[in-house]
C-alpha cells in the first residue's frame, strides 16, 4: 500500500503533485462552501443520444416527446455554466472513461482524452475498464490525456504498478498515477484520494499480471490518516467501486467527508423524475451517511454515458466537518425535437409548456453544446461515421439491456424505463445479452460445431433502439477486443461455471456483469440457497431441438469469449479447461454478432422459452 507521508513538508513530494501551487494554501479555520461537479462511466460515449420523456404540452396533458440526451459537448457546457454560478468549484471524473463505443475502437482513447481536456478535470480516478487493454492500453490513453494543457491528476491509491514491469512504472514509482492529490480553494487545502475496485478490476478487466490492487477500505483509511496527519481536514474519496460499496465505505471509515463515485451507473435524485418517465433513482442525491466518527458524509454518483453531471454542494465548518450537503443531478437535455409518436409537429405553445414543465424539475437541465467541444469532436465523428454507418440489419422493437433478472440489482442501466422495471426482464433478463449468446451459438455451429454458448452479462454494453442496426451499433454493443473460444466440458463443469458466476455476483464486489447468459441451455436460479446450490433445473437442447436434462457426466462443446474462458468475472472453472479441451477460434466476437445480425435481417426478442434464466428467486 502506498501511504502518504505524514509530514506536511513532505506532502507535495509524496503525492507527486502536478502543481506546487496546490501546496501553498493553509486551513485558517474558516468555513468553506464547495461545489463538486462530477461525471462517471462515460465509456467513450461522446455523442448525444435521444430519450423520450413524458412532458406537459400545450393541451395540458403529458405526452412522450423526444429530446437529445447527454453528449460530452453538453457535459463541457454544463460544467461551464455551473462553475460560473458557484464559488470554490471542483470538477471530478470517477472513472471508466474508455471502452464502450466506436470512438475507443478507432482512436484507442485519444478522442476521450481530447474531450476530457475540454473540461480540465481537477482529478480523474481509474475505473476497471481503463485496464481493458492492459497496462499498455492504459498508458496509451493517459499519454493522450497528458498531451493536453490540463495535466489532470490521475488517481488510484490502491493500484500498485510493479516497477519496471508495468509500462506505467518505468524507472520510478508510476509517474502516471498518484494515490491522491491536494487542491486549494479559498485558501484551504482539500485532499482527493482515488480508489479503484480491486477484485472487479483484477477479475473483470485485463491489468498486467504484475499490477495488483490493495483492499479499498484499508487503503482509503491509510490515505485519509496520512492527509489528516499533514493538516488537511477536508477529504474527498473519488472512487470507482459502486454506489452500495461507497455507502458501506462511508459508514466504515473515519475522517472521510465526501465520496464521489462511479462503476454501478447509478442514478441518484428525486423520485419525481419518474413522472417524466426517467428511470427511478436508486437513492437520494446526495445520499447522506454517518461515518465511523458519527459525522456526516455526502455520497454522490452521476448516472452514466455523459447523460448527467452531478452538482454537489457541500458546506464545511471551521473544523473541516461537513455541516450540510445538497444539490441535484443535472440530466442533460437538448431542446425537444418532436413528438415520440405521430406526425404532428411541436408548436411554439407546446415548447413553452414543455419548458415550464422541465423548469419545475431541477434535475432536468436543457443545455447547449460547448463550441470548443463540438469542434474537438468533429474530426473523430467523421472517422466514426465512415466506419460505423453501414447498415447490417434492423431491430423490430427496442431491445433491452439488463444484466441481472430480479428487482434488486443493476436496474437503472437501460435508457428504456420499461427495460429497467418490466416484468419480462425482471423474470428473464436482458434481450441483448440473450441475443448475443444466441449469436455466439450460431457462429460456433458454423465453426466445427458447439452445443452451448455462454456469455457474461457485463460483456454486452447497450440497448438497441428499434430501427436500423449499423456496424457502429454492433461494435457499441460489444466494444471489447475479445475472440471466441471453444471448450470441451462436462455437464458438471457447465453447472459449476454458472455457480461460479452467481457466487461472484453475491460476493459483495458489486459486479453484476458476472451474471451468466446461455444459448441452448436454460436453468433456474435461487439466490437464497447456499453456494454451489443456486442453479437448478438445467436443460440443454439436443440434436432434435428438444429440451432435455443436462447430464453431469456427458461432454458438451461450449463457446464463449476468451475473457471469461480465462476465468474473468469469477468464472474460475473455465480456467481449468486446458490443453486439447480448449481451442481458440480467433473469431472476433463483435464480428460474430455482426454476422448474426446480417443473417437474421431483423432482430427480435427471443421467445421466453429460449431465455437461459427461466426463473430467478431474488434475495429478500
Amino acid at each position: 500500500m502506498k501511504l502518504i507521508k505524514t509530514l506536511a513538508a513532505g506532502m507535495c513530494a509524496a503525492l507527486l503533485l502536478t502543481s506546487l501551487a496546490a501546496c501553498g494554501g493553509s486551513d485558517d479555520g474558516r468555513p468553506l462552501d464547495l461545489t463538486i461537479l462530477h461525471v462517471n462511466d462515460h465509456h467513450s460515449r461522446l455523442d448525444a443520444e435521444t430519450v423520450n420523456l413524458s412532458v406537459r404540452t400545450a393541451a395540458g396533458g403529458r405526452e412522450n416527446v423526444t429530446f437529445p440526451l447527454g453528449g460530452f459537448a453538453r457535459v463541457a457546457q454544463a460544467m461551464d455554466e455551473l462553475s460560473a454560478g458557484s464559488a470554490n468549484v471542483l470538477k471530478l471524473h470517477a472513472g471508466d472513461a474508455i471502452t464502450g463505443d466506436l470512438y475507443y475502437t478507432i482512436t484507442n482513447g485519444r478522442a476521450d482524452a481530447d474531450l476530457m481536456n475540454t473540461v480540465c478535470f481537477d482529478a480523474f480516478t481509474l475505473g476497471n475498464h481503463e485496464f481493458d487493454s492492459g497496462d499498455a492500453g492504459l498508458k496509451t490513453f493517459l499519454d493522450f490525456l497528458r498531451a493536453g494543457d490540463c495535466r489532470t491528476p490521475v488517481l488510484s491509491a490502491n493500484t500498485n504498478f510493479t516497477l519496471n514491469a508495468s509500462p506505467l512504472a518505468q524507472g520510478s514509482i508510476s509517474a502516471y498515477v498518484q494515490p491522491a492529490t491536494i487542491v486549494v480553494r479559498d485558501g484551504q487545502q482539500i485532499g482527493i484520494i482515488g480508489i479503484t475496485a480491486a477484485g472487479k478490476t483484477k477479475n473483470s478487466s485485463r491489468p498486467d499480471a504484475s499490477t495488483t490492487f490493495a483492499n479499498e477500505a484499508q487503503t482509503a483509511q491509510g490515505q485519509i490518516d496520512g492527509l489528516r496527519a499533514g493538516g488537511i481536514n477536508k477529504i474527498i474519496l473519488l472512487t470507482h467501486q459502486g454506489y452500495a460499496e461507497d455507502v458501506a465505505m462511508a459508514r466504515a471509515l473515519s475522517g472521510v467527508d465526501v465520496i464521489v463515485g462511479g462503476d454501478s451507473h447509478t442514478l441518484l435524485g428525486p423520485t419525481e423524475l419518474t413522472t417524466f418517465a426517467v428511470t427511478a433513482p436508486a437513492g437520494a442525491y446526495p445520499t447522506q451517511v454517518v461515518n465511523r466518527d458519527g459525522k456526516l458524509v455526502c455520497v454522490a454518483q452521476a448516472w452514466q454515458y455523459g447523460w448527467a453531471v452531478g452538482n454537489l454542494k457541500v458546506r464545511f465548518d471551521q473544523a473541516g466537518d461537513v455541516t450540510s450537503c445538497g444539490g441535484s443531478p443535472q440530466i442533460l437535455l437538448g431542446n425537444p425535437t418532436r413528438r415520440a409518436t405521430g406526425t404532428v409537429a411541436l408548436t411554439d405553445a407546446d415548447r413553452t409548456a414543455i419548458a415550464a414543465d422541465l423548469a419545475a424539475q431541477p434535475a432536468l437541465r436543457v443545455t447547449a453544446e460547448a463550441a470548443r467541444a463540438v469542434t474537438t469532436l468533429a474530426p473523430y465523428q467523421q472517422q466514426r461515421t465512415a466506419f460505423g454507418a453501414n447498415v447490417v440489419g434492423a431491430a423490430a422493437t427496442n431491445l433491452c439491456l439488463r444484466r441481472v433478472p430480479g428487482t434488486k440489482r443493476d436496474i437503472t442501466r437501460s435508457k428504456f424505463a420499461d427495460c429497467n422495471t418490466g416484468s419480462f426482464t425482471s423474470t428473464h433478463g436482458g434481450d441483448m445479452q440473450q441475443i448475443v449468446a444466441q449469436a455466439f451459438l450460431e457462429q460456433g455451429r458454423t465453426f466445427g460445431g458447439v452445443d452451448i454458448a455462454l456469455q457474461n452479462a457485463g460483456g454486452v454494453r447497450v440497448d438497441l433502439d428499434a430501427g436500423n442496426v449499423t456496424v457502429g451499433n454492433v461494435y457499441t454493443v460489444l466494444p471489447f477486443r475479445n475472440v471466441l473460444v471453444r471448450l470441451t466440458m462436462t455437464g458438471a463443469e457447465v453447472k459449476q461455471t454458472l455457480e461460479d458466476a452467481i457466487t461472484f455476483l453475491l460476493a459483495g464486489a458489486g459486479n453484476t456483469g458476472t451474471y451468466p447468459y446461455a444459448a441452448s441451455l436454460r436453468f433456474r436460479v435461487d439466490l437464497n440457497q447456499p453456494a454451489n446450490n443456486r442453479v437448478s433445473n438445467l436443460e440443454v437442447k439436443n440434436a432434435q431441438d428438444a429440451w432435455v436434462a443436462l447430464n453431469p457426466a456427458a461432454t458438451y462443446r461450449v463457446i464463449t469469449n476468451d475473457f471469461v474462458a480465462d476465468g474473468g468475472d469469477g468464472w474460475v472453472t473455465l480456467r481449468s479447461v486446458t490443453g486439447a479441451r480448449r481451442e481458440n477460434t480467433f473469431l472476433d466476437y463483435a464480428d460474430s454478432f455482426l454476422r448474426y445480425t446480417q443473417r437474421a435481417g431483423t432482430l427480435r426478442r427471443l421467445p421466453a422459452s429460449e431465455f437461459s434464466t427461466q426463473q430467478l428467486i431474488d434475495t429478500p
